[in-house]
């Protein structure tokens, strides 16, 4: 039986070695075999396709916070920080993302699934709803 202790120290070796290969994709390119470039600028593009959508949710979120001051400011307040969150996540995940998916073609393996997309879509759906109230309630006023 594992130990919270242990189980702290496992948790943080593995996130110590996730972090390294974020840092030095070299390493991951002693990992298996070099995949068809193709698929790999395919990785990359999708990549940059999630910094994309981190930046322009950062950016939202700093739009409501600065250009709604008629909203109410706990409302405003909420909806820019879920903005800014999910940018944050967005691209810490892309990260992880593009080495999880590197690696397992390097290795012949299944791509990895992933649930952040529609936990994005959600969160993003939720954020509108809220607005969509606001506006239409005439929330601030």
């Amino acid at each position: 039986m594992i130990t919270p202790a242990q189980a702290a120290v496992r948790g943080f070796r593995t996130a110590a070695d996730s972090l390294r290969r974020w840092l030095f994709p070299e390493r991951i390119r002693n990992e298996g075999e070099t995949p068809d470039y193709r698929f790999s600028l395919a990785n990359e593009r999708t990549f940059l396709a999630w910094l994309r959508t981190a930046l322009a949710l950062v950016g939202g979120g700093f739009a409501v916070s600065q250009f709604l001051p008629d909203l109410h400011y706990v409302l405003r307040t909420s909806i820019a920080l879920a903005l800014l969150t999910g940018g944050a996540l967005c691209a810490v995940r892309a990260v992880n993302h593009w080495q999880q998916c590197e690696r397992a073609m390097r290795r012949g393996e299944d791509l990895p699934a992933s649930r952040f997309p529609a936990l994005l879509a959600l969160g993003l759906g939720a954020v509108a709803a809220v607005m969509v109230l606001a506006v239409a309630l005439g929330w601030g006023r």
